[in-house]
């Protein structure tokens, strides 16, 4: 769990849907990333229950941005992006 510094946040969909569909790998991919460039304390990561997206999902929030249909491969895309967030 990030500190009070967090800049940027990551909000992983954990509704039955998402999360049965994939938000368990995706969320691991996440604090992975984020151990493994030493974002832990510089990102806050949260859950939410819903995003009333399901037939798009697993879905996540990466600095404000809605994505859908989410799986580890597209987030190793997206992760870098919170370099800059951070900043």
């Amino acid at each position: 769990m990030a500190d009070d510094n967090h800049t940027a946040e990551v909000v992983v969909c954990l509704g039955s849907s998402c999360f049965a569909r994939g938000n368990s790998q995706n969320l691991a991919a996440v604090e992975s990333y984020l151990v493994n460039h030493g974002m832990q304390n510089s990102i806050r990561v949260t859950g939410c229950l819903c995003q009333d997206e399901c037939k798009r999902g697993p879905n996540l929030i990466v600095l404000g941005e809605h994505l859908h249909e989410m799986n580890p491969a597209k987030l190793r895309e997206i992760l870098p992006a919170l370099n800059e967030g951070a900043s």
